[in-house]
């Protein structure tokens, strides 16, 4: 996803529609404060205000997509990235003997923030099943 900064609000906005300032999208222009633990020009990581494990951190796009099932087909690299920031992440946090991603969806799906994000949980043992 080559879209120069100035544009991302406007490619966002032809994409997802024009979404509400979310929570994260307050993380992400730097008007609330969070443990910021990685950025680069397509994502931010930042630890779970209300961790549920000894390491829980986010990892969210930039653009503002509002639930996984609303992810258009051409944003699979963006997502792919998403991907590999969390397990380099997971990685630098110490979780060696494995970790859950999680990523809610909707309603049903306990999504609190309609703002994709992928939960990355670890530093005990999960249990299963997770709901």
């Amino acid at each position: 996803m080559d879209v120069p900064k100035a544009t991302l609000a406007d490619y966002a906005n032809k994409k997802y529609g024009n979404q509400p300032p979310s929570l994260f999208s307050k993380i992400i222009d730097k008007s609330l404060p969070a443990d910021i633990i990685y950025e680069d020009d397509q994502c931010l990581s930042f630890r779970d205000v209300n961790p549920q494990a000894p390491v829980h951190f986010l990892v969210i796009p930039k653009i503002p997509i509002p639930r996984i099932s609303e992810v258009a087909d051409d944003d699979k690299e963006l997502l792919g990235h998403l991907l590999i920031v969390a397990k380099n992440l997971a990685k630098k946090e110490g979780l060696a003997d494995g970790y859950r991603m999680v990523i809610n969806d909707g309603k049903n799906g306990a999504q609190s923030v309609y703002h994709l994000h992928i939960h990355v949980i670890g530093g005990r043992q999960m249990r299963w099943p997770p709901g």
